[in-house]
């Protein structure tokens, strides 16, 4: 979007002998960009990667040579994935989307390497007590609480992805930094219910903006998104909030 900036005053004479108001409005460009939402890949990308993860951590399957094969998906559609969603969710003005996507797509990315280092033989990743990786979710779960806070806001169905998120990572949390493999497995039961609430919410918002109206509800808080089938779907396009071919938030 490009704009002229008009002046202070609205008197005065244009180049072209117009009013000066009259001439900013005249020469002013709008070049709209509409964007999809970015949480829909953002969701499916964390669905996936917390899935497989997840499984492997309540002992669905599983062997010494799991990480070979777990790091290039945790790192690239878990991490890359859904990191560029929490960068395309500033352009969509969604603080909220952008903090846990940026967050999420950040941990998945460190967490891949943290696979491949263990892949390649450079370090070797503790059977039991395990620390260091505790407190990265330690981090996680204070964080993901702050948004599934403020995700009440938004929409249920988002709130309850980033509830039982928090649940799960406070679950690992607690796993890692006492060994206890209970509560890994548990961590990551909790984790499997987050990803399917996910995967739930990713797909809602997908074939609302695919049929153009409302398929699948998510429950939605705010007055303006009644979000229960049959209605429309969102405006593509909003403007009162000065950012023209932008829609505010998802």
């Amino acid at each position: 979007m490009s704009a002229m900036t008009p002046p202070p005053a609205a008197t005065g004479t244009h180049r072209n002998g117009h009013n000066t108001l009259d001439g900013w409005r005249s020469d002013t460009r709008v070049v709209l960009q509409p964007i999809a939402a970015p949480s829909i890949l953002g969701l499916f990308g964390f669905a996936g990667a917390t899935f497989v993860v997840a499984a492997h951590t309540a002992r669905w399957f599983g062997t010494t040579a799991s990480p070979e094969f777990l790091f290039p998906f945790a790192a690239v559609f878990g991490g890359v994935a859904q990191f560029a969603a929490g960068m395309w969710a500033f352009r969509a003005r969604d603080g909220l989307a952008t903090a846990m996507h940026g967050t999420w797509g950040s941990f998945w990315i460190a967490y891949g390497i943290l696979l491949l280092l263990s892949a390649v033989g450079v370090l070797t990743i503790p059977a039991g007590r395990f620390t260091e990786l505790g407190y990265w979710f330690v981090a996680l779960a204070a964080i993901t609480l702050s948004g599934a806070v403020a995700a009440l806001a938004e929409s249920l169905s988002l709130s309850a992805v980033l509830w039982t998120l928090t649940v799960g990572a406070a679950l690992l949390a607690v796993g890692y930094l006492t060994g206890g493999s209970g509560w890994l497995r548990g961590g990551g039961w909790v984790l499997l219910v987050s990803a399917a609430l996910a995967w739930y919410t990713a797909t809602a918002m997908m074939v609302e903006s695919t049929f153009g109206r409302v398929i699948l509800p998510l429950g939605a808080r705010r007055a303006k998104d009644p979000n229960l089938p049959p209605h429309a779907a969102h405006l593509p396009i909003e403007f009162e909030l000065g950012e023209p071919g932008v829609r505010h938030g998802q």
